[in-house]
């Protein structure tokens, strides 16, 4: 007996029941028309992952029901498809992380998962009690049990699931992307689901939702873990897979994307997601004529269009004429508008102002600080006038180690490259000049230099990239022990400069933008140390 299944991998958004819902009943019905006896969503797909402090509050649960309700009467007409749909609830007042099947205009059975994470960018513990009664029902004698994303992360859920007598696992997910996610994901399935001899259709969320990007990704597994199907990178899709009895049957199994591709295409998802679901007319971006604002450049027009974007250029007096060059024959290539507007004169204006204060005083980086402050006011006028917002262009190496300025280049509403080490950023700016040469190849080869006093570059305060990066990774990341970084080969003082400029740095990142999260520890959420600290390693 064939039973055809659907995965429909959709990008919902936190709060828009009635936008979910009908994106929701769009997929399904497109699944119907094609045969599908049970349609698949991701992880609370109702009402958009994660709901945070939303889930809190009472009228939250009570839209949720209603919604519910409202979706289940949508197939009273399509009465052969089971539905399978996350969803908060409410019951005997604690709040749950479930699943309903809807069939028939009926909710026939609903699931509330059963291990919930606390860790990384999870705190589900604040939210939901966790529950342990399994569902199972039945499609044409074969039984498909359900399971919530974290619930598969250890093999107790998906036991019980095969104890009452599930043949097929359907597990609904949020999981969130990070490089080299995927891999992970399908290993852990394997462990702890085909090893009990069942079979796995995997729903993953996509879109972007604040820092965090959902890589779709979605796919299917036999009994013995073979992948049989998978889904889009980082785009809704919808894939209906054969089942003979409980066993799927071979169905399109999508390319693996390089991991500059891959992480090129979640920034891209990310802005056009941030500034989407915000409502936000366009993007603007300050233009150095350097690396990062390059980057930050073409992935904001390949998310929203040159039309949505305006970059300014703001010269100094530092400024070399190599930047202006090559700043306006990126713009050319890219097709945005672009404006020059030159700080000298505000400059000079705040050194006269302050000309008696610092009478006797050796200029420093009060200076180099001014004249980025100066640039982020000028950014935010043009926001505050046009509605577009400000896209910052600091990268996680110079977040790391304080290389940027509080309320110069900081100022702006969200952070494109937050997340990407310095030394990636290099090599996404070559995955994107493999595409079309839109990146000048100059900005490239010359040495990185924020351009705020004469003949400046950012060597001259921080360790080489490749340096700064491998020592902020096996720290920050990995969590290694300055014995354990040293002993990998890098020298103690260079280790000892990073790891302490990480600690004492951490008050500005604390009042950074929101940035999109790529690595499996970012500066955010899933970093959480405190600013006022006497503790040294």
């Amino acid at each position: 007996m064939i039973i055809k299944v659907a995965i429909a991998q959709i990008n919902s958004t936190v709060g828009d029941l009635a936008g979910n819902r009908a994106k929701i009943l769009d997929f399904s019905r497109r699944a119907a028309e094609q045969g599908a006896d049970i349609v698949v969503l991701p992880e609370l797909s109702l009402v958009g992952y994660p709901p945070e402090d939303l889930l809190l509050r009472p009228s939250f649960y009570e839209k949720s029901e209603h919604a519910v309700a409202a979706l289940a009467a949508e197939f009273v007409d399509v009465p052969n498809i089971h539905v399978v749909v996350g969803h908060p609830m409410q019951r005997d007042g604690r709040r749950f992380n479930a699943a309903s099947v809807l069939r028939a205009g009926k909710v026939i059975g609903a699931y509330c998962k059963h291990a919930l994470p606390n860790d990384t960018v999870f705190d589900e513990k604040r939210y939901f009690s966790s529950d342990n009664q399994s569902l199972v029902f039945d499609v044409k004698g074969v039984r498909f049990g359900v399971n919530i994303c974290e619930d598969t992360w250890s093999s107790d859920a998906p036991a019980h699931a095969k104890a009452a007598g599930a043949q097929v696992l359907l597990i609904l997910n949020a999981s969130p992307y990070h490089m080299k996610k995927q891999h992970q994901r399908v290993e852990v399935m394997r462990r702890n689901v085909s090893a009990h001899g069942l079979s796995v259709v995997y729903a993953n969320s996509v879109g972007g939702q604040d820092e965090l990007i959902f890589d779709g990704n979605s796919f299917v597994l036999d009994q013995s873990g073979e992948l049989r199907a998978q889904l889009k990178h980082l785009q809704e899709d919808l894939q209906i897979v054969d089942f003979d009895g409980a066993t799927p049957m071979p169905a399109t199994v999508a390319e693996e994307l390089p991991v500059e591709a891959q992480v090129y295409q979640a920034l891209v998802l990310g802005v056009r997601d941030y500034l989407g679901k915000n409502g936000f007319p366009g993007a603007i971006i300050g233009l150095s004529g350097g690396v990062d604002s390059a980057l930050t450049l073409a992935i904001a027009v390949d998310a929203l269009g040159a039309d949505k974007v305006r970059a300014v250029m703001m010269p100094s007096p530092y400024t070399a004429d190599i930047s202006w060059i090559d700043s306006r024959e990126m713009v050319k290539r890219i097709g945005v508008r672009y404006d020059e507007i030159p700080i000298v004169d505000c400059f000079h204006a705040f050194r006269n102002t302050l000309a008696k204060e610092f009478e006797g005083l050796a200029e420093d980086t009060t200076e180099e600080n001014i004249q980025a402050r100066i640039r982020g006011t000028i950014l935010m006028a043009l926001s505050n006038k046009y509605g577009a917002i400000v896209l910052t262009t600091g990268n996680k190496s110079e977040m790391a180690v304080g290389y940027c300025t509080l309320y110069g280049d900081m100022a702006g509403g969200f952070a494109v490259i937050k997340d990407i080490a310095k030394t990636l950023v290099y090599r996404l700016c070559t995955y994107r000049n493999s595409i079309s040469e839109v990146i000048p190849e100059r900005i490239l080869t010359r040495a990185p230099s924020a351009e705020l006093r004469p003949n400046q570059t950012d060597q001259d305060s921080l360790p080489p990239y490749e340096v700064l990066d491998a020592i902020m990774q096996m720290y920050m990341e990995e969590d290694k022990s300055i014995a354990e970084i040293v002993a990998a080969g890098y020298r103690q003082e260079d280790v000892d400069r990073v790891t302490r400029l990480i600690k004492i740095n951490e008050y500005k990142r604390r009042q950074a933008p929101v940035g999109i999260r790529v690595t499996h520890r970012a500066f955010g959420r899933d970093w959480r140390y405190p600013i006022t600290s006497k503790f040294r390693e």
